[in-house]
């Protein structure tokens, strides 16, 4: 392909634009513009390509309901009441504080399916209490959330998954339920990791919370605890569309937190409704720039190329599963999630596809891999934001979250080279990949 060509001129404005700070979405769109005004093509496919993308694909709309859902959980008593029940169950023990930041981001990801947002949310109560009277250093407290916060979009509801659902046509159903188990395991293992640093540390112990207090602090959480319930039992049983469920779900929060909780105002709301729109606002760009120029991409024949040469190289199946791995390790040190998906894996299915990759467990590998980019230094997204909430330095957080990207990188592993781990509970629903 000539430097000079259209597409090469295309991903250089791109590139440009990005690092001069424009907005990724806004720099995708602007670079496919001219490449179609260079290329001759008609103007208005751009607008067509973005409508047609945008408004046909129902599952888009399941992105700003749980972005709500997870804000009205963390305006309300709801995230209060689960943190209490998660310190009732695990707090007893050495580093009980650590393993409650794990067991709260397992019962949240359930609700959210958004990393950022439990970060921002429950990962900030988390960093307080941790840091509390000196119990635990900043930046460990700081590493351990944004480690924690990676198992949000991996067990359902996943926001990733929606979108690579959108790029791929696999089931978001089952992709749903191909998450839980990778999920658990991630947090198995930082589980374990936190049992081995709280002894060679010398965490503190908490006291104990007494049995008796055990059922009114559980019964107290029961209805947000109920929320993934509601949520997964509508959608596997065929009540209610993924789509659906999302709309569900964010009913649900609103109704528990100002109904039940009664912890809302107006205020609060309508504050939790304007963080939702702009944080929708920004990925709704996000797809509208991959969609125009994964046309350009299209137009191109990229996909197909590369499906060509990648079989030329006569490639396994697990020698490509290890060299997207390696690639996405790579771009998610520099690139956001939602680009990825959106951009890049649109490029490697059909060669996932032609060499018998199921779908689902693709998109589990390729989706764990992603988020690890957010705790990944030097550009994890996760990382800055902790930084931000725990007023410690950068490298101090690198310093005390490498070993939970040891752990997560285990989990990787394991996905990668043992599909039964992801595709176990989506086959016993039925699922015949």
């Amino acid at each position: 392909m000539s430097l000079a060509s259209p597409f090469s001129i295309c991903i250089v404005a791109i590139t440009a634009l990005a690092l001069l700070g424009l907005p990724v979405g806004h720099a995708m769109i602007a670079g496919s513009i001219l490449y179609l005004w260079m290329a001759g093509l008609d103007m208005g496919t751009a607008a067509e390509q973005f409508l047609n993308g945008m408004y046909s694909n129902y599952i888009i709309l399941a992105v700003p309901l749980f972005i709500l859902a997870a804000e009205l959980m963390n305006i309300g008593s709801m995230t209060d009441r689960l943190m209490s029940f998660c310190n009732a169950i695990v707090g007893r023990f050495r580093g009980g504080l650590a393993q409650v930041n794990i067991l709260q981001s397992i019962i949240f990801a359930g609700m959210s399916g958004s990393a950022i947002a439990d970060a921002a949310g429950s990962g900030k109560i988390m960093q307080n209490m941790m840091t509390a009277d000196g119990k635990y250093p900043a930046s460990y407290a700081a590493a351990l959330t944004a480690a924690t916060s990676v198992i949000g979009p991996i067990i359902p509801p996943s926001i990733p998954m929606i979108i690579y659902a959108l790029v791929s046509d696999a089931s978001i159903g089952y992709l749903f339920l191909a998450g839980v188990v990778p999920g658990l395991l991630m947090a198995g293992l930082q589980m374990v990791l936190v049992a081995v640093q709280a002894r060679s540390r010398n965490f503190p112990v908490e006291a104990p919370t007494p049995l008796r207090e055990i059922p009114r602090i559980t019964w107290q959480a029961l209805p947000a605890l109920l929320m993934p319930v509601v949520l997964l039992g509508g959608i596997y049983s065929g009540i209610t569309t993924p789509t659906e469920a999302a709309a569900v779900a964010a009913a649900y929060a609103l109704f528990i937190s100002v109904v039940l909780y009664r912890s809302v105002s107006f205020g609060d709301f309508y504050r939790s409704v304007l963080a939702s729109a702009r944080t929708t606002s920004s990925i709704g760009m996000l797809i509208a720039g991959a969609l125009v120029l994964n046309y350009v991409v299209t137009v191109e024949n990229i996909p197909q190329s590369l499906s060509v040469l990648l079989t030329s190289w006569d490639l396994s199946p697990t020698g490509f599963l290890i060299m997207v791995n390696l690639i996405l390790l790579v771009l998610g040190c520099v690139l956001e999630g939602t680009t990825i998906i959106l951009v890049i894996l649109p490029v490697f299915i059909p060669t996932a596809n032609a060499l018998g990759i199921d779908l689902v467990h693709f998109g589990v590998m390729c989706v764990v891999n992603i988020m690890l980019g957010l705790v990944t230094p030097p550009y994890g997204l996760l990382l800055f934001i902790m930084t931000r909430i725990a007023n410690v330095p950068l490298w101090d957080i690198v310093r005390d979250v490498l070993p939970f990207l040891y752990t997560m990188i285990a989990s990787l592993i394991i996905i990668t080279f043992f599909p039964d781990v992801v595709l176990w509970l989506p086959r016993l629903f039925g699922y015949q990949g």
